[in-house]
């Protein structure tokens, strides 16, 4: 994705955050790599890289604000359900006028993987469901 986004912007610095539970996987969430190992990877690229450890709620809580003008956003399938639906709440403050939010979700009995564009309302809509409640 990164080189991708430094091919179709030559001139730009590409800023690149990753959202994942790193050293916190367990194994029913599948495989992954460490944040040092992940980090040292990414960086290669040579983009600006950002790395959140945590489920995307608890994650965004503490980064959205830090994240503003985000112009594509891709969220893969296999995240908590939960979190998910709770870290919308923060997605509007993020994204910049125009941006694009890219879906991956499990699709018909086979669950193969299909990728939904989401528009503006849509993600309005999903940000409007999950209203923020602090902890007590």
């Amino acid at each position: 994705m990164i080189e991708v986004a430094a091919s179709c912007s030559p001139v730009r610095e590409i800023h690149y955050t990753g959202v994942d539970l790193f050293e916190a996987r367990a194994a029913s969430d599948g495989p992954g790599m460490t944040l040092k190992t992940a980090h040292r990877l990414l960086k290669t690229t040579g983009a600006r890289i950002q790395l959140l450890p945590g489920d995307p709620f608890t994650a965004l809580s503490r980064a959205a604000n830090g994240l503003r003008g985000t112009e594509l956003l891709v969220i893969s399938e296999g995240h908590d359900p939960r979190s998910l639906s709770r870290a919308w709440f923060y997605l509007p403050r993020m994204l910049d006028k125009g941006a694009q939010v890219w879906l991956e979700q499990a699709e018909g009995p086979d669950g193969s993987l299909a990728v939904r564009v989401l528009g503006g309302d849509q993600i309005a809509e999903l940000a409007a469901a999950a209203t923020y409640r602090p902890a007590a």
